[in-house]
Order: C-alpha cells, then sequence, then structure tokens
C-alpha cells in the first residue's frame, strides 16, 4: 500500500521557518519524483516543489525560489523521507502542503501525480 504522510506543519510568524517531513512508503522510491503541493481554501492546489531520486536534480515554484529546499533521505532501511526546509516565510504561503509522488519528475512540474497523500496545515500569521 502506498503510504505518503506529511507533517511539521504549524502556526509560525512572517519571517519565521518550518520543516515539512514527508514519511514515504510502499513503492520503489529511487524510481519515483517526489513533490510538494498546497492549497488555500477556495484555491487550487498548486506545485511548490518536487527532487527526482534518480538523480538528485530539484524544481522550485518561482513563488518559493530561494526560501524553499527540498531534500531526499533514503539513507534508512525502512523509512523513505522527503523533507521541505521554508523559511523566510510569507502569510501568503499559508495553505495545507501535501507531498505527492509520480514516475515523471515533467508530469509533476505541470501538477500531475500518481501519488497523493494527506497533508499539514502550514498557517503564517503577518
Amino acid at each position: 500500500e502506498v503510504q505518503l504522510q506529511a507533517s511539521g506543519g504549524g502556526l509560525v510568524q512572517a519571517g519565521g521557518s518550518l520543516r515539512l517531513s514527508c514519511a514515504a512508503s510502499g513503492f520503489t522510491f529511487d524510481d519515483y519524483a517526489i513533490g510538494w503541493f498546497r492549497q488555500a481554501p477556495g484555491t487550487e492546489r498548486d506545485w511548490v516543489s518536487c527532487i527526482s531520486n534518480s538523480d538528485g536534480s530539484t524544481y522550485y515554484a518561482d513563488s518559493v525560489k530561494g526560501r524553499f529546499t527540498i531534500s531526499s533521505d533514503n539513507a534508512k532501511n525502512t523509512e523513505n523521507m522527503v523533507y521541505l526546509q521554508m523559511n523566510s516565510l510569507k502569510p501568503e504561503d499559508t495553505a495545507v502542503y501535501h507531498c505527492a509522488a509520480d514516475s515523471s519528475i515533467m508530469r509533476m512540474r505541470r501538477g500531475d501525480m500518481d501519488y497523493w497523500g494527506k497533508g499539514t496545515q502550514v498557517t503564517v500569521s503577518s
């Protein structure tokens, strides 16, 4: 069973930082790109960032470039993790953040994904 569980969200003041974690299991981690999407109430889902586990390449939406950093850790034998370090947070970053997996990083950059997990709420106060 594929599982993607995001955690690490919370309430932070503008300018602050949060680190989101995504625990991935149930699929061959190295064969997939893992990404982060976010969705605020009343808005469409937005792609934020993704990482290729095959070659380590990373991509960011323009709105978060220079502030967010995605990384992957599959050194553990039993749990594969992807992180999103979010710095210099802004109120417009407020959303539910989900992690997702897709066999094609280019598809993910277009907003598609094979698997999608439960999200974690990030709230940035002004």
